[in-house]
Parts: C-alpha cells; sequence; structure tokens
C-alpha cells in the first residue's frame, strides 16, 4: 500500500450522524395487529390472494411477505406471490422471479407458489386517453395485496411518489403499463397526484385490490411502521405516510460538497441507484435545484451492487465511474429499465478510469492549487447507509460544533493499494 507524503488530496476524517432511530420491536406481531382488523381477515376458505412484491430493497422483506402469506393461510386462503415491478428484471417473467429470489422471496422460501408473468389486461382508458394494465395473474385472484415501502421517489414530486399508489400503476401494470406511463409523466410535471386520482380509483373498483401492507423505514434501515390499509383509503392515507418517511429518512450532513463518493450503487438502493432526494438532483441529473439541496459539483461512483445484477440505471448521474462499473453492467436491462422509465440519461456512462487514484487526480486537476487545502469532499457507502461516512478535513471544524455529529475518528490521508484504488474504508 502507499501513501502521499504531500498529497494532493485532502484527509478525511470519519463521523457518525446521530439519527432518530424508530425500530419495531416485534415485525411479525406488528404485521399480525394490523392484518388481525384489516379487510384481509375477511377471506372466505379456498379463496386466492395474490400478494404484490416489488423490487426495492425493502428491510425484513422476506420476513413481512412471510408473515402476510402466513396470514392467508391461517384464514384458509390460498396466498400466491406476483412481482410488481414494471420493467425491472429484464422485463421478463424469469428475470422478474430472479430479482425476488435474491430477496428470499421464492416458492420455496415461501411455502407458496410465484407467479411471474408479462401479461396484461386492459382496466380501462383515463379521461386523458392514458391506458391503464394490471397484472393478468393477478387480475384473476379474489383478492390483491399490495405490499410496498413508503418514501420519497428519485423523480416524481407531490402526494404520491414511491409507495402504494405507484406500485399498484406502475408496478402491477407490468412493462407494459410502465411504459405508457412514463411516457405521459412529464406532462404532468411528474407528479402522480395529477393521474393517480383517476387510475386508482379505476383499478380498485374493477381489480380484486382489498388490502395494501405500507411500510416506513427510519434512517438506519429498520422497518419503523408498517399498516394495513383499505384499497379505498391509498389515496388518502398515503400522503401522510410519505410526511413521515420524509421525516425519518437519512440525509447527508452538509449541504454542499465539491464531490461526493460513492462506494456502490443499486436498484435495491434506490430506483436510481442512488437517491436523488439524498444527493440533490431529482430534477436534472447534474445539478441540484435553485431550493434544492445539497448541492454537489461532482459525483464518483465506485462499483455496482452484487443484487442490482448489473441494472446501472443511475450511473449517469455521476460525473465519474470506475473500470469496474462499467464491466459489471448489463447493457441489456440497464437499457430497457432506462428507456422504459424515460429517463435515459440515467443509464449514461461517465467518464471512466482504471483507478480511484485516477479519478481523484482528475478532480484536483479541475481545481486552483490555492484552492486545493479546502476540498469539500465527502465519502459515503451508498445513500441508505449514512450513519457513518467520511468527510475531508475542511468539514473539520464545523463537523465538532454540530450536536447532531459525533466525530469518530481523526484527520488521515487516504491509503492506496498497488493498482491505486483506495484501502482503507471509512466505515466500521
Amino acid at each position: 500500500m502507499t501513501t502521499d507524503s504531500e498529497s494532493p488530496y485532502p484527509e478525511f476524517f470519519r463521523v457518525r450522524q446521530k439519527f432518530e432511530a424508530h425500530p419495531l420491536p416485534d415485525i411479525p406481531a406488528a404485521i399480525a395487529s394490523t392484518l388481525l382488523g384489516s379487510p384481509l381477515s375477511k377471506i372466505l376458505p379456498g379463496q386466492s390472494v395474490a400478494i404484490a412484491v416489488g423490487s426495492r430493497g425493502v428491510a425484513n422483506l422476506r420476513t413481512i411477505i412471510a408473515c402476510v402469506v402466513q396470514h392467508v393461510i391461517d384464514r384458509g386462503g390460498q396466498p400466491l406471490i406476483v412481482p410488481a415491478m414494471g420493467s425491472h428484471g429484464g422485463a421478463t417473467a424469469e428475470g422478474q422471479t430472479a430479482v425476488l429470489a435474491a430477496y428470499g422471496v421464492s416458492s420455496d422460501e415461501m411455502g407458496c407458489p410465484v407467479h411471474a408473468s408479462m401479461d396484461t389486461v386492459l382496466v380501462g382508458t383515463t379521461s386523458d386517453g392514458v391506458d391503464i394494465h394490471f397484472d393478468r395473474v393477478a387480475s384473476e385472484a379474489d383478492h390483491i395485496v399490495v405490499v410496498n415501502r413508503i418514501k420519497p421517489h428519485t423523480r416524481l414530486a407531490g402526494k404520491f411518489e414511491s409507495g402504494l399508489v405507484k406500485m399498484l400503476m406502475i408496478g402491477l401494470g407490468k412493462h407494459r403499463g410502465a411504459y405508457l406511463y412514463h411516457q405521459v409523466f412529464p406532462d404532468y410535471d411528474h407528479r402522480l397526484e395529477l393521474l393517480a386520482p383517476e387510475i386508482v380509483s379505476m383499478i380498485v373498483e374493477r381489480m380484486p385490490v382489498t388490502l395494501g401492507l405500507a411500510i416506513v423505514e427510519d434512517a438506519f434501515e429498520n422497518t419503523s411502521h408498517v399498516e394495513a390499509i383499505d384499497a379505498t383509503d391509498f389515496l388518502k392515507r398515503e400522503p401522510e405516510l410519505l410526511e413521515l418517511s420524509r421525516a425519518r429518512m437519512p440525509r447527508l450532513p452538509f449541504d454542499h460538497a465539491d464531490l461526493l463518493v460513492v462506494d456502490q450503487i443499486g436498484k435495491e438502493i434506490s430506483g436510481c441507484g442512488m437517491d436523488t432526494n439524498v444527493i440533490g438532483r431529482k430534477t436534472n441529473d447534474r445539478i441540484a435545484g435553485p431550493d434544492e439541496f445539497p448541492k454537489i459539483r461532482q459525483i464518483y461512483i465506485r462499483a455496482l451492487t452484487e443484487k442490482t445484477a448489473g441494472n446501472a440505471c443511475g450511473v449517469g448521474i455521476a460525473e465519474y465511474g470506475h473500470r469496474r462499473v462499467v464491466e459489471a453492467m448489463n447493457a441489456e436491462v440497464t437499457r430497457i429499465n432506462c428507456v422504459t422509465s424515460a429517463h435515459v440519461t440515467a443509464g449514461a456512462i461517465p467518464i471512466t478510469f482504471d483507478s480511484d487514484r485516477d479519478v481523484l487526480d482528475a478532480v484536483v486537476s479541475q481545481t486552483q492549487a490555492g484552492r486545493r487545502p479546502g476540498l469539500k469532499w465527502m465519502w459515503i457507502r451508498d445513500t441508505l447507509q449514512l450513519s457513518e461516512l467520511a468527510c475531508s478535513r475542511s468539514y473539520w471544524d464545523a463537523a465538532r460544533q454540530r450536536p447532531d455529529l459525533e466525530v469518530i475518528e481523526e484527520p488521515r490521508p487516504l491509503v492506496f493499494d498497488k493498482a491505486g484504488d483506495l484501502l482503507s474504508l471509512p466505515f466500521s
């Protein structure tokens, strides 16, 4: 390993953010309690219940889905799981089954069948001429339970972002439905609330949607709230839970940075690989809006997660990438996802280098020599895990004065291996 006695790079110190934790002490008990008084408890013996599960990296997903499956079985119902993830998994039934299996949601693990299909039925057409497609397998069940996490979306804004409403429309719309919705989203300023009331009402009226199980997580990825919501109450209750989620989500500790180093991006972390609500690029891949924070000048991505299975959607939001990011990309899967979501720039390959050192040299070279000692760099594992991160020395004084931050290591130089890659990670 190598260090530089007169390094051109800033020294880094580790810091811990003091987020509030809200973990549920007993997730199965909480789910059993909320389902007990819900419409799902009124299913008749022998009735089929389609449980819609998405592709996001929801914490404790296997446990949550297993609890829903068991609740259905205990009441004499016949549970089946349907993927509700639009075009993810390469827009194939096999790919979507594999995505769920990677989260431990498989026929063997859940003790019930997984019926994946890209076939849809046409529910109807909106007054603006938008066709509403819906998963054919789910449409043929006696009941549908939509299970999803409520949280701010990476592009959608307003009362409905990522949650039950989006899954009902886009996830269960499969590839065809997701494609049609994303075509018209720009006409509605990416605000689901301008489309959802008519569409959700039509789906609930014409499809056997019985219930939604809403999940809210805290800043530590703990399952912090679960709630069974009658299908007729989706439009009323979800905005309230979105505000709860927004209040509990993690954030970067500082509002400005010259560089953000991101160890990994992936679909299980965020729809755009990294959460634009965290990095401040929700409406523009390259710059934060006038009233949007944080304001990050440049972003460097070091790797893709294993679970993203080559889907590099979001890589185009960064200015720099490590060579291994490109080598791990599945071009076809990434292309399908980005085109379907009408966010083609998210799949654009950033300028890439063979090592971390090469990237950092490029970043430093764009800064005047006199400003280099004051470079503001932050280094995170990903946009979900933000309780610990590393900050350059320029943040040192501010960090020590903040009661919500705990400095856990003195500033020290970056360390590289012989290949020029960062050797010492700043996370425990």
